[in-house]
Order: structure tokens, then sequence, then C-alpha cells
């Protein structure tokens, strides 16, 4: 559990980074749908860990290499909306897997 501060940061920067793979999926994303899930800010402030769910085009991993090589463009795009932050953590992209993993659990469920 975070403190509130985090809770916050984590909220601007998750909205933030939908908002820039929104306008930018052409490019950035390969043309597929990317949402951002869950972003977790280490205590310190100089790590943020999003997780993002990769919808239709190309593989997921095609998609996550092509964000991660833009990754400091990213980062500065994100900068340059959160002018009130002094120090804009370092960004780390991976992919949630917890609803392929929600499903398994189902069909599990389902087979007894």
């Amino acid at each position: 559990m975070g403190s509130i501060r985090q809770n916050k940061i984590e909220g601007v920067i998750q909205e933030e980074l939908s908002i820039y793979f929104q306008r930018n999926a052409r490019e950035i994303c390969l043309g597929a749908m990317v949402s951002v899930t869950i972003v977790r800010v280490t205590s310190d402030l100089s790590l943020a860990r999003c997780y993002l769910s990769i919808f239709t085009g190309p593989s997921p991993k095609e998609v996550l290499s092509n964000i991660e090589s833009h990754r400091s463009k990213i980062r500065g795009e994100v900068g340059k909306r959160l002018k009130n932050m002094r120090k804009i953590p370092e960004l780390r992209f991976l992919i949630d897997d917890s609803l392929e993993y929600a499903e398994k659990i189902d069909q599990l469920l389902k087979k007894d």
C-alpha cells in the first residue's frame, strides 16, 4: 500500500499515458489498442511500472518492444504534461496478463 502522494502520481501517470497511447496509436502502438491497466510507482518516485493490456493488431510482444524503443520520447511527453512534478519517474512497460490468468482459472473451474 503506497502513500497518498504515490497513489495520486500513479493515477495521473496512468491517465496521461492512456491519452498519449490513444493519440499516437498508429506510430507508437503499431495500430493496436493499448490500455494502461495499472501504474505502480516506487516509494522514492524514481521508477514507474506501467502494466499494459494490448488488444487487436500485431502480437503484444511486438507492440511492447516498439513502445519500449520509444520509452524516452513517451517519458518526455508525459513530463511536459506534468509540469508541477520536479522529477518524472523512469517508465517501465510490462504486459498485464491478469485477463488471461482469469480466463484460465475460469476454464479450469468450468471443467469440473
